[in-house]
């Protein structure tokens, strides 16, 4: 059985893995294989050496590891089509879609074989992706080699399943929750006398830090807030008007609005 990687499904997600794992130097362009029917939007992707096709059967049969990037309502008809190459014992399956339970995919697949459902985020594609896993019928050894795919891009957790949409709102959306918050700093800072281009690398790279202090500190934010907010200063005042206004409110309400969503479609 070949080391080749098949990503089944070239969409926004299915490219960022495949950029991650080219830029992390994890495996060589010609093993990995990247599928979509509409091949010129993976012409960027083909220029760099990965294999491209619009064959899932035979992707499947050229790879050991195979990650399903396909739209939710197409998966049960794509593994069916798959079933009759996907080796129990050869094969591992890992599936980044959303909503889409491990038994449902068994069932699909037909057959008891190594599987994982993986939670990572569009940061995969720039190697700062958090991955959340979770698992069935795999080794020891096979979790490890997993684990060590999407460690390559990012940082891995392993969860219960029944958190996996929970996850995919705290990572996943999490992404836009955290641009939406950058672009409104952006705009007050436009609005203080910044121009544009200033604004957002402030902006990007504050939350850029404030991000890596808890990662390497291991701290709460209240710790790190409490360094910078000194009495009858202008961070507290700052702070106060935004929980006044309902800040911290209105994200916890968007983060379960989105759960709600996931849960009832």
């Amino acid at each position: 059985m070949s080391d080749k990687i098949a990503v089944i499904g070239g969409g926004n997600l299915g490219k960022s893995i495949a950029e991650g794992l080219l830029k992390s130097a994890f495996t060589t362009p010609d093993r990995i294989i990247v599928t979509r029917r509409n091949l010129h939007l993976l012409t960027d992707l083909k220029d760099k050496g990965v294999i491209v096709t619009s064959d899932n059967l035979d992707a499947v049969r050229q790879a050991r590891t195979i990650i399903l990037a396909v739209k939710p309502y197409n998966v049960k008809e794509i593994l069916t089509q798959l079933s009759p190459v996907l080796s129990e014992k050869d094969h591992i399956l890992i599936s980044v879609v959303t909503g889409v339970w491990i038994e449902e995919l068994l069932q699909a697949a037909g057959k008891p074989m190594a599987l994982f459902r993986a939670m990572p985020n569009t940061a995969v594609s720039i190697q700062q992706s958090i991955t959340c896993l979770s698992h069935v019928h795999a080794s020891p050894s096979q979790l490890a080699y997993v684990q060590s795919i999407f460690d390559t891009v990012g940082k891995t957790v392993i969860i219960d399943e029944k958190l996996m949409d929970a996850a995919t709102v705290l990572g996943a959306c999490g992404i836009a929750y955290a641009l939406r918050f950058i672009r409104a700093n952006i705009q007050g800072g436009i609005e203080i006398g910044f121009d544009a281009q200033t604004a957002s690398l402030i902006a990007a790279q504050t939350v850029k830090g404030a991000a890596e202090l808890l990662i390497q500190t291991g701290r709460h934010p209240e710790q790190e807030i409490d360094k910078v907010t000194t009495p009858k200063g202008c961070t507290i005042a700052g702070l106060n008007e935004m929980e006044h206004q309902g800040f911290s409110s209105s994200l916890i309400k968007g983060i379960t609005a989105s759960y709600v969503k996931i849960l009832k479609p």
